[in-house]
């Protein structure tokens, strides 16, 4: 093998690689491995689904669906379901995955964005990264859809709404989607082809070279005793990290199946086949495109006209902030650089105390989004608090001008009096509790000088530009 492979060579390199041992690096790992478990469980599910809009009368194991006309792609979800051994295990494994994979994908970000590991030389990493998140987004609406139930229907129907708000073109994009008047006959064959081939291969390919880069670039590491800008210290990848790799996949393994096992998610029975003249009675969207539908509800209807043509303003800006909150995340890492002059190669992480703007920004965009997402599920907000609907929207639209500027200014503060409080731990040492009368008569703690390693994670740092305060 290693004569017509060459794979000692690579071996030898690449297997006594070293890896730092920490806790946020697992978020990383969940995004893989519950990435592998929609591959696996969605090669399954197409054994038995048919994407197909052909009308069938249904008769099956659900009794209170049999002899109703429906779509032959929902028929096949309630055969998946009900008479598959197995089949909803799966279903519902799938959708949980596909949950937690975008979840951990956000939450691996956030953790990469507050501890500033996007820096020089990882940026392309980072808008792979992000391309990624994008990505899992659409893939995970085209998924929720193909079932062609009266919820997914529902999406669809927001989908097309927000096509034909779209000036000039947008019954041209409708169509084109749809293949004809909506709903039309193709949709789900066409959302098929898109989820299960198209967006999962190039989202394998990124993943492949997301992985390879962070190999090439190296682990970055938080500071501390021995580590410089120009070593990793950690753990060899074989055989301690890929033991414990392993082990970590089963875990997510177990815990996903565990989850879809008693954790009942999207039961398309209890909605019926799509009708296009029903819709279903507290539709919600799943939380990752959430906030998308609440830049909507809480939207004023506003409408222009200009030569004949009729601008919805309450569908067409929210489908254009929609990706520009996105799009801020992806070209962050080029904005920071740009605005702090900060061009130095960056293997060590950020405290995110050390960094009060970039901290800020990230608590002000996290702010705006759960926002958003209340906004998005208005209806059951006012329902189960017994409020006014118009009394919650209206608190959203005040909420997303407030809430993201007191949220930065708050978190700024709080960062620079932890650094205030680190400089006096430096100066004077942890207290102890113990309490000492001076021969004068004051009385006064005494103070325990920290250890060489803790100096080292309190101080090892160069005090970084602002992004707001930048120096000639």
């Amino acid at each position: 093998m290693d004569g017509r492979l060459g794979i000692h060579t690579l071996g030898k390199r690449y297997l006594r690689k070293v890896f730092p041992d920490h806790w946020s690096f697992l978020l990383g790992e969940i995004c893989l491995y519950s990435f592998v478990v929609l591959i696996l469980t969605g090669i399954y599910l197409t054994l038995f689904f048919h994407p197909s809009m052909n009308e069938v009368t249904y008769h099956g194991s659900c009794v209170p669906l049999n002899g109703i006309r429906m779509s032959d792609a929902y028929a096949s979800t309630l055969r998946l379901s009900f008479d598959v051994r197995g089949g909803l295990l799966v279903r519902q494994l799938h959708h949980w995955a596909a949950l937690v994979f975008i979840a951990a994908m956000l939450t691996h970000m956030m953790r990469h964005f507050f501890t500033g590991s996007f820096r020089k030389p990882r940026e392309l990493n980072w808008v792979f990264g992000w391309t990624l998140l994008f990505l899992g987004l659409f893939e995970g609406l085209f998924g929720y859809s193909l079932p062609d139930d009266l919820l997914s229907g529902t999406g669809m129907r927001f989908v097309d709404g927000a096509l034909l708000s779209v000036p000039i073109v947008g019954t041209y994009l409708s169509m084109f989607l749809f293949g004809g008047e909506y709903p039309g006959h193709d949709i789900v064959s066409r959302f098929y082809s898109l989820h299960v081939l198209l967006i999962p291969g190039i989202m394998a390919a990124l993943v492949v070279v997301h992985i390879l880069l962070v190999v090439y670039h190296k682990h970055t590491q938080f500071a501390g005793p021995g580590r410089t800008e120009r070593n990793v210290v950690g753990a060899p990848f074989m055989p301690v990290y890929l033991a414990k790799a392993g082990g970590f996949f089963f875990l997510v393994f177990g815990a996903l199946t565990v989850l879809a096992a008693v954790a009942s998610i999207n039961p398309v029975w209890s909605y019926g086949p799509y009708r296009a003249d029903q819709v279903s009675t507290g539709a919600q969207p799943d939380w990752y495109l959430g906030f998308a539908e609440g830049l909507v509800r809480v939207m004023p209807g506003w409408e222009v006209t200009f030569w004949g043509h009729t601008l919805v303003l309450g569908v067409l800006i929210p489908i254009v902030v929609f990706p520009l909150l996105l799009v801020l995340i992806g070209g962050y890492p080029f904005l920071e650089s740009w605005r702090t002059g900060d061009t130095r190669e960056h293997h060590l992480l950020d405290r995110p105390r050390n960094r009060p703007t970039r901290t800020g920004i990230g608590v002000a965009w996290i702010s705006l989004y759960l926002i958003l997402l209340a906004g998005g599920g208005n209806d059951i907000v006012a329902t189960r608090l017994h409020l006014s609907i118009n009394t919650v929207t209206w608190a959203v639209r005040v909420a997303v001008f407030v809430v993201p500027a007191a949220a930065f200014a708050v978190t700024r503060r709080i960062c620079l009096g932890l650094q205030l409080r680190d400089a006096e731990l430096v100066s004077h040492g942890r207290e102890t509790g113990v309490i000492k009368r001076l021969p004068h008569g004051e009385y006064v703690e005494l103070h325990r000088p920290l250890d060489q390693a803790e100096l080292h994670t309190l101080t090892a740092h160069r005090r970084p530009r602002e992004l707001v305060d930048r120096e000639p």
